[in-house]
């Protein structure tokens, strides 16, 4: 390595002062190409970085986009149901108006509770004899019905004199908006 070097200089020093002027300017244009080059580089992966960071978080925002969208619509929704219950609905009512009985049924009231500013009047509803279509139907028309009704509690049991009707107990809950004075 040290014969290379001693090569070139004796190169270096053999050359016309001029020529010499023109390599020192070259050699540094190099260098000075390369350094703008590293630098640009650099600032290139940057912002490489930069873009791939900000489309992840575009990717983040649309999800949380299309969530607040269905969380909205679902908020909508609800507050058109509840915008429908009148003070004087209960659960029994709701029960009658969809018109499923069963052989018997009873309804027994249980207590209303006050909940994030709401009131959920509560039934025990007992239905014998219903068909399973009839069952699906009733749970169906409550959890989509036009007023807010929360289903808390479900058993469904076959009976014994006929397996192919049923007897379901629901507990069921209607809400309303809690009373203006109180919240």
């Amino acid at each position: 390595m040290k014969k290379y070097l001693d090569l070139l200089k004796e190169q270096y020093d053999s050359m016309d002062q001029r020529i010499r002027l023109y390599w020192g300017i070259g050699i540094s244009l190099f260098l000075l190409v390369v350094i703008l080059f590293t630098t640009l580089n650099g600032r290139i992966t940057m912002l490489e970085k930069k873009r791939k960071a900000r489309e992840n978080d575009l990717v983040e925002m649309m999800t949380l986009k299309q969530r607040y969208l269905s969380a909205k619509l679902t908020s909508q929704r609800f507050a058109g149901r509840l915008a429908g219950v009148r003070a004087d609905d209960s659960p029994a009512k709701i029960i009658d108006e969809i018109g499923i009985k069963g052989k018997s049924s009873k309804i027994t009231p249980l207590k209303s509770e006050e909940r994030g500013g709401f009131t959920e009047d509560s039934a025990e509803v007992k239905l014998d004899g219903l068909t399973l279509n009839e069952a699906v139907n009733l749970l169906y028309r409550l959890e989509k019905g036009a007023r807010p009704v929360l289903i808390k509690k479900a058993n469904l049991k076959t009976r014994f004199d006929d397996p192919a009707l049923l007897d379901l107990t629901l507990t069921i809950a209607l809400l309303k908006p809690a009373p203006k004075g109180q919240t």
